[in-house]
């Protein structure tokens, strides 16, 4: 017959729940025989449109009927499945009566309707089921009396490139082997159990059993449903007796193929990972495109030779006679309707499209019965001649090693062998009669138990029902509860359980369930170490079960508890039908995660999917990596925008910033990690799988280079955390200084970073004050360059003294460039003075908006190195090695006492409290931190003893300064005994500083100038009513310029993370009689004591040091010290405050138990000041030269210094 197109259809389902809690727009359109699809980014684009031979719109417009099947609704174009079968099924049942070979394969993204159309869901069945019932509703209505039928039925599973017989029990290691027939060149599955079959409820019951088959290996082996083909064949023989008596037999063969989700490779994200080549996700598929591709080229003549690239996958060796051979073939595509799925769903129009230009020369089966059988026995007598000749003779000088010549012979000799075995087989076959052999079938598949489909005991027994990912295996594996104990365990367990599991975390005795007269209660097996989840929740200890609980046994096996006897306990809140998603969302809202979607922006949902997608697959690989002690843990991390490296001065780019989905790699020995974006985990994941079942395999994998390994990983460069630099400064030419946080993903502190923000020419030299502007418009459309200068950092913890250096991107010239910064190694205060000068060729508007709103993040990033573990840690295996992890205070602890600690997990884990230490933040406390607390320690109690010293010496000089007759010795003695015994009072008295700065505002020369700066740089105002003078006593311009460098320093002081409104009060310790009454007073005064009263206390010739450690240090004998103890500041200056004003300010600083009224009456005071302030600079500037100010134009951080303080104070 003339060759003809492979018949193309597309089918658009509804809505899921997924897509409708998004609220989902419809992106398609179907007309006749027309398919358009929109640009839900681009909505006034016009739409892509493509035509098939059959476009099946079943998005709306059906009704369902009271037995469940849904058809169209009055008027509406709805294709149910009857329709698609009869356009479809009917035509491939129509051509194997005629005895042509038929393929009919479903193409599609997962959730994209596949299965439904393939398989059908309920009552709606799809189109193999309807063909196989119509195939003998036809072959009961022969009335020929010479013509017979055969039907015999096969179900194959193709994953990670491993053929698995789903109609048998046993398959070898590896899967079964896929061979070429060396006579007709067509590939087929060596050993496939093909079932004789005589009615469609025995392919039915047959496709339940592989439907079983499927659910258990995909839990068991952890494997993702949605990656694996399944391909049912159905061998259709027609056996008609001539007139002669001879026979005939017209075959076709049947292939219905599922495959696997099309999700694009590319769309995971799985970019840069040195293992994604080995790596078989999308194989098939990929070189299946690659097939289409070659073949439609090859039928519409555009290239002349072209190698069909069959071989390049198991999938596309089976279909080779489907695609481009003897077969009439039809390809169904699913399609999503949602505006979210755009892209994979237009990926899946243009495989379509290809598709369709492939063109088949499909012939009719028929040869003569005896003419086959002679034709087999013919070819086994040439298998065996070679066989005994010693295989195929190889000519010599080819080229070949002696070595590929014997290794080609032995492959040559198992091919005949297999080829030998397999005609044997199918004369034997020819032997035995018809109904001999379906008689047996028929017997193996009365025996066929798919998990307890007993209805009839569904109703008066407690159950567990399976949950899967892949809607179609959920529901098929069923345990009834019998009356008294169920166990449930390996199978290699003694003696055997009662529901045997196998897979990650499964223990030999992992649990028993407990039936007593419709009371269900669960309790895990003491001693045993197994992990199972009771609506997420651990199981600890005995629990009761009511209708409806979900479990989880290990890492996969998830059920549902249906109790018919008790429908009363269940939670009302619970949908009517438990899905794995339900179940999975629970998980992880146990584990912190937020599963609710109203009020998320598209983005979030989007990440919040991405998050339920991800968190089983985490604690599979966790699972994994305990079993085969790898000393890995994975955590998922979710990363805000704020929180991700690079950083682009266009306000486009930053708009379109997401939070990212990653998983955290922590090597559990030395502590390096690696975060890993979500594609490059998925496809770790996948790699892992295939590495433990290797090891089910029982496959030596304790040897396999590490380059292979995919939990190893080399070492680099570790994120520490971000600074964010905003740009508010360059809008008015302004230079800033600051010094910013760093901070990691979860927005703990973990440094410092100085940087310097300077407006320059294009060689990066500063320009004049000239330059700064009132109103930022006036440099639109002017080239425009600045310079940023990462000066120093400091980093908090000693993990990453290894190295550091700073990473940023920008736009540079119109082009975006990545900016890193030399390394700087062996230290925590990295000095880096790295400078980079980035040009705007021409400013605009969008540039502006971004100075004002946008902001360079600059990523500061930690040298790791594969350290040498210490040899304690390497005695735990990787479950302990995660539990010290997680219930050990690690901030408190050293590396030695956490040693220790671990030492004794065994007796200490069922007592600890602590709590789960999943991110960045818990870092185990190194020798070099504690160490430094205890020189602050130290140091304190040395300044301590000084001041005591000190009180001591005073006593003794005053007393000695006495007249003889005042000498008395007794008073003496006591004093200095005072001294000497007492440990000392430590309290607090305050410096009134700015009362003095008051006082100075009337005789101070005023700056009068009209407000009219930008809201940005505006001081506040000055106080009304005070008159300009032309002259300043020197001795007042000293103390107010000693007070502006004090106020600068408050701020200062502030912006590094100091008490606001405490830098006039210092902290001292009192050692004399009277600490009694000096504590009273304190501590009815918020610790707060005159300065006259203990002024003699204090010794300003004494160097006393801040402490710069945490708020509150316990010190050795148990007083508390706090960063603003021990003022180092000169305070006489400012000792001549006002006694009215120090208890009204002690008053304030009193107010809710808090600084609210110190810090309100600084920033009121500050305002003063800051006329002052001006005025001071005023006069220096004249006095220097009566031009300009030095050649120096104005800088943000100067006048900041103050403003920002007030700023941050408020």
């Amino acid at each position: 017959m003339p060759d003809e197109s492979v018949k193309v259809a597309v089918r658009v389902r509804p809505f899921n729940q997924r897509e409708k809690d998004r609220s989902a727009k419809l992106i398609i359109k179907m007309q006749g025989q027309m398919t358009t699809i929109a640009n839900p980014e681009t909505p006034n684009e016009e739409p892509k449109s493509f035509s098939f031979d059959y476009s099946y719109w079943s998005h709306d417009g059906f009704q369902e009927k009271s037995d469940g099947v849904l058809e169209p609704a009055g008027g509406s174009s709805y294709a149910s499945q009857r329709r698609v079968f009869e356009d479809l099924g009917q035509g491939v049942l129509d051509n194997a009566f005629e005895g042509y070979n038929c393929s009919l394969f479903a193409y599609g993204q997962t959730g994209s309707g596949k299965s439904y159309s393939m398989v059908g869901y309920g009552q709606n069945k799809g189109i193999v089921p309807i063909t196989c019932d119509e195939m003998f509703k036809t072959m009961d209505k022969n009335a020929d009396p010479n013509k017979r039928f055969e039907v015999t039925f096969s179900m194959l599973e193709i994953y990670n490139e491993q053929v698995r017989d789903l109609l048998s029990k046993d398959n070898p290691k590896g899967g079964l082997n896929v061979r070429q027939n060396p006579k007709l060149g067509l590939f087929y599955v060596e050993n496939l159990k093909r079932v004789p079959v005589g009615s469609y409820a025995e392919i039915e019951k047959r496709t339940d059993q592989g439907t079983a088959s499927r659910t258990v290996a995909s839990t068991n082996m952890n494997a993702t449903s949605s990656r694996a083909h399944t391909v049912v064949t159905i061998t259709f023989d027609q056996i008609i007796k001539s007139e002669s008596g001879s026979e005939t037999k017209k075959s076709s063969v049947m292939n219905l193929v599922d495959l696997a989700g099309s999700e694009r490779a590319d769309s995971t994200g799985a970019t840069g990972d040195r293992l994604k080549e080995g790596a078989n996700i999308n194989k098939s598929l990929s070189a299946l495109g690659n097939v289409i591709s070659a073949l439609a080229d090859l039928s519409m003549g555009t290239k002349k030779k072209i190698m069909v690239p069959y071989r390049d996958s198991v999938l596309t060796k089976l279909l080779q006679n489907a695609l481009g051979g003897n077969s009439k073939t039809i390809m169904i595509a699913a399609l999503s309707p949602a505006d979210i799925n755009y892209d994979e769903t237009l990926s899946t129009l243009r495989y379509a499209d290809r598709a369709k230009k492939i063109k088949n020369k499909a012939v009719v089966n028929e040869n003569p019965l005896d003419k086959l059988i002679r034709e087999l026995k013919e070819e086994n007598e040439r298998l065996k001649k070679a066989m005994e000749g010693g295989g195929v003779v190889m000519q010599e000088g080819a080229g070949l090693t002696p070595e590929e010549l014997d290794k080609m012979r032995k492959q040559m000799e198992e091919d005949i062998r297999a080829q030998l075995m397999a005609n044997q087989a199918m004369i034997a076959e020819n032997a035995q009669s018809w109904d001999d052999k379906l008689a047996e079938a028929r017997t193996e598949t009365e025996k066929i138990d798919v998990g307890g489909a007993d209805n009839s005991r569904k109703s008066k027994e407690a159950y567990l029902i399976n949950l899967n990912e892949d809607p179609m295996l959920s529901g098929v594996i069923c345990h009834f509860l019998n009356s008294g104990e169920t166990s449930v365990g390996r199978k290699d367990a003694s003696p055997v359980p009662n529901i045997c599991l196998s897979g990650l975390s499964i223990q030999k005795q992992h649990a028993v369930i407990f039936n007593k007269k419709g009371v269900i209660e669960i309790e895990s097996v003491s001693g045993s170490g197994s992990k199972t989840k009771i609506n997420g929740i651990p199981l600890t200890g005995r629990k009761a079960l009511c209708h409806k609980d979900r479990i989880l046994f290990g890492s996969n096996h998830m059920y549902v508890l249906m109790n018919p006897l008790k429908p009363e306990t269940a939670d009302n809140s619970l949908p009517k039908e438990i899905t794995w998603e339900y179940a999975q969302k629970e998980i992880a809202q146990v584990k912190g995660f937020a599963t609710g979607s109203a009020g998320l922006s598209k983005e979030q949902q989007i990440v919040q999917e991405q998050v339920l997608e991800i968190l089983p697959m985490v604690s599979e690989v966790n699972a994994v990596s305990e079993e085969l002690n790898k000393q890995k843990s994975f955590e998922v991390v979710l990363i805000s925008a704020a929180a991700q490296e690079g950083g682009d001065i266009t306000q486009s780019h930053a708009s379109n910033w997401t939070s990212k989905v990653t998983v955290k790699m922590k090597n559990l020995l030395n502590g390096n990690t690696w975060l890993w974006e979500r594609g490059k985990f998925i496809t770790r994941r996948y790699l892992i799988q295939e590495l433990y079942q290797k090891f089910l395999d029982g496959e030596n994998i304790s040897n396999i280079p590490k380059e292979q390994d995919p939990f190893w990983e080399p070492t680099e460069d570790v994120l520490i955390g971000t600074s964010n630099l905003f740009l508010q400064s360059l809008s008015y030419c302004l230079d800033f200084e600051d010094t910013l946080n760093i901070s990691d993903y979860k927005g703990q502190e973990e440094g410092h970073l100085k940087v310097k923000l300077e407006p320059c020419d294009n060689k990066g030299k500063p320009i004049d004050e000239e330059a700064f502007v009132d109103d930022p418009h006036e440099l639109l459309n002017k080239p425009y360059h600045f310079k940023l200068t990462v000066e120093n950092a400091n980093i908090h913890k000693s993990r990453f003294s290894k190295g550091i250096m700073v990473k940023y991107s920008v736009k540079n010239n119109g082009k975006v460039e990545e900016v890193k910064t030399p390394t700087v190694k062996n230290t925590l205060t990295p000095t880096f003075n790295h400078s980079k000068v980035i040009s705007i060729p021409k400013l605009k508007q969008e540039n502006l908006d971004f100075f004002e709103s946008g902001c360079i993040t600059l990523s500061i990033y930690g040298i790791q190195e594969d350290t040498m573990p210490d040899p304690k840690l390497l005695k735990l295996n990787t479950r302990e090695l995660r539990e010290a992890s997680m219930y050990q205070d690690l901030r408190a602890l050293t590396i030695n006492q956490e040693l220790r600690q671990m030492e004794n997990m065994e007796n200490s884990t069922a007592n600890a409290s602590g709590r789960r230490a999943t991110m960045f933040g818990n870092e185990i406390a190194s020798d070099t931190s504690h160490l430094k607390t205890e020189v602050v320690l130290l140091q304190r109690k040395y300044e301590r003893l000084q001041q005591k010293e000190r009180r001591m010496q005073q006593i003794c000089e005053e007393w000695s300064k006495k007249p003889d007759g005042e000498k008395q010795f007794e008073p003496f003695y006591r004093a200095v005994s005072a001294v000497a015994n007492s440990t000392g009072t430590r309290l607090k008295t305050r410096v009134q500083m700015l009362n003095q700065m008051l006082k100075l505002q009337k005789t101070v020369a005023l700056p009068s100038y009209k407000d009219n700066s930008s809201p940005m740089l505006r001081l506040q105002k000055e106080a009304p009513g005070l008159q300009r003078q032309k002259t300043m006593d020197p001795s007042m311009l000293s103390q107010v310029l000693q007070g502006q460098k004090y106020v600068r320093q408050m701020a200062l002081d502030k912006s590094d993370g100091k008490h606001a409104g405490d830098g006039d009060t210092i902290s001292l310790f009192v050692f004399d009689e009277n600490e009694h009454e000096l504590a009273q007073e304190a501590s009815q005064n918020n610790g707060v004591v005159d300065y006259h009263k203990v002024a003699h206390h204090h010794y300003p010739d004494l160097q006393l040091s801040k402490a710069k450690t945490d708020s509150v240090i316990e010190e050795k004998d148990g007083t508390q010290g706090d960063q603003d103890s021990f003022g180092s500041v000169d305070l006489e200056p400012y000792m001549n405050a006002d006694p009215e004003d120090s208890a009204d300010r002690s008053k304030r600083f009193t107010q809710n138990g808090n600084r609210t009224g110190l810090l309100s009456d600084i920033n009121t005071k500050r305002e003063v000041i800051k006329p002052a302030r001006n005025a001071v600079s005023e006069y220096s500037a004249n006095k220097k030269t009566p031009s300009k100010s030095n050649g120096k134009r104005p800088s943000s951080a100067d006048n900041n210094k103050t403003e920002s303080s007030a700023c941050v104070l408020q």
